[in-house]
């Protein structure tokens, strides 16, 4: 019986030797050199050196001064505010007035990619600066600072929180100026509260706020040069009897906006669609015209026409698996994650419209007055199917982000495209062609992904 316990205690000791090594491990030393999307690098962003030794010491006591005030209200915000990765709170923001029905600005794929690659970008350049300077956190100055959350092992200097909200707050303030002064002070709150933790110095706060305003400026400049707010100045053209008709359109102007990453807006432009007169596509009409519905079909096709259906349902998923692997104590992995999936939707978003505005094909309950939709159909031409092109896309880069729910993401992906034809919204080759775009679209984000230092 001793020998066995002795064993068991051995084994037990053995196996939580590389956790504990883990644990102490530094949080990305190489995150500084990643491949960023706007600004040239972070190692061009790198803010002045920390204060010296003497200023260090003032701060210190100033911060314990400030630490011993700490009431339930200042430990809410703390908590708040600590939830998640940097880019947490944030990326909930934009998503909970999406599921909502509330405006953001501008066109939501427009506002995330550019919120989420700015706070990507500002934590690489924070990360930068961290390991060119390794300051230390104000437990690793001083015993007498008692933190009110765990230590990250990573330097202090500057606060990667009060850099992404920051670059967030002034991108949001673009894309809604009326709030600029209510998203700075939510930015200013957030960065202090890691200073109100005990996890940083006063001025790693004012060095992460300016490098987060440096960042969003670049980015801003970017937005602003990509065509975005032009407006459709085309027509709708006239040509039966395979012409989709309409007025008003919407979503045709984003076709001819400038992608983040792809070459051109038609870079992987599906193939045309075949006559609606051919015996093909009669076939496929028919399909939508006679599919059973029941009552699974109904309640799918309807989530997947919800605002959480038309896109956010990915980022719902990629929060909870970055919870659940504990990625979200790793901001630039975390911040990497949420800039590929918004900067994707957004190229995806633009290639597709690419293809709508191009054939502008007919809709099939346009074909057949026969056929009721299950709910009111957007109104925009049919080939490819937005939904399928975008759920495509997403989840090939969730399941590459996280592997061992490939499976169930790519289902997932899979079933919010055959809803629309469910819903008699769509033929089944403006899925296919869908898919195929939206693939073609995670590929290329996903090969540069696979380059951009994080491995």
């Amino acid at each position: 019986m001793r020998t066995r316990k002795w064993l068991m205690g051995w084994l037990l000791g053995a196996l939580a030797l590389p956790l504990q090594a883990q644990t102490n491990a530094p949080v990305e030393p190489n995150a500084g050199q990643w491949r960023t999307w706007v600004i040239s690098s972070g190692r061009d962003y790198r803010v002045p050196p920390p204060p010296g030794a003497a200023e260090t010491q003032a701060e210190l006591r100033y911060l314990l001064a400030l630490m011993a005030d700490n009431d339930d209200t200042v430990r809410g915000r703390i908590t708040h505010w600590d939830a998640g990765a940097p880019p947490y709170r944030w990326i909930e923001l934009v998503t909970s007035r999406l599921l909502a029905g509330q405006s953001v600005g501008q066109s939501p794929p427009r506002v995330q990619a550019y919120l989420a690659i700015a706070m990507y970008d500002a934590t690489i350049a924070a990360w930068e600066s961290k390991y060119a300077y390794h300051r230390q956190r104000p437990t690793d100055v001083s015993t007498r600072v008692r933190s009110e959350l765990p230590v990250p092992q990573s330097p202090g200097y500057p606060s990667e929180h009060a850099a992404v909200a920051m670059a967030a707050a002034t991108v949001l303030g673009h894309f809604m100026p009326a709030e600029a002064d209510a998203f700075r002070r939510m930015a200013e709150e957030a960065g202090w509260s890691r200073v109100l933790a005990g996890l940083q110095f006063p001025s790693d706060f004012l060095a992460g706020l300016e490098l987060g305003r440096k960042v969003a400026d670049e980015v801003i400049a970017k937005a602003r040069a990509d065509n975005g707010t032009a407006p459709w100045t085309g027509t709708v053209p006239v040509d039966p009897p395979c012409t989709w008709t309409g007025t008003n359109p919407g979503n045709a102007a984003a076709a001819n906006w400038k992608p983040l990453l792809l070459a051109s807006p038609a870079e992987f432009r599906p193939p045309p669609p075949p006559s609606c007169e051919s015996s093909e596509v009669i076939a496929q009409k028919e399909a939508v015209r006679t599919f059973p519905r029941t009552f699974a079909t109904n309640w799918k096709a309807y989530y997947w026409q919800s605002p959480e259906g038309l896109g956010p349902w990915a980022g719902r998923y990629m929060d909870q698996w970055l919870f659940e692997d504990g990625l979200d104590r790793n901001p630039p992995r975390a911040a990497r994650a949420y800039a590929l999936r918004n900067a994707l939707f957004l190229d995806t978003f633009i290639a597709s419209q690419d293809g709508k505005f191009t054939y502008w094909y007919i809709r099939p309950h346009q074909l057949d007055p026969a056929i009721t939709p299950l709910f009111p159909v957007p109104n925009f031409p049919s080939y490819p199917s937005n939904h399928s092109t975008f759920s495509a896309a997403q989840g090939e880069l969730l399941a590459y982000l996280f592997p061992t729910r490939a499976d169930f993401v790519r289902a997932l992906a899979k079933e919010a495209g055959d809803s629309r034809i469910w819903a008699g919204l769509h033929y089944q080759m403006d899925n296919v062609a869908g898919q195929e775009l939206g693939r073609a679209v995670a590929a290329k984000f996903i090969e540069w992904a696979k380059k951009d230092g994080s491995q």
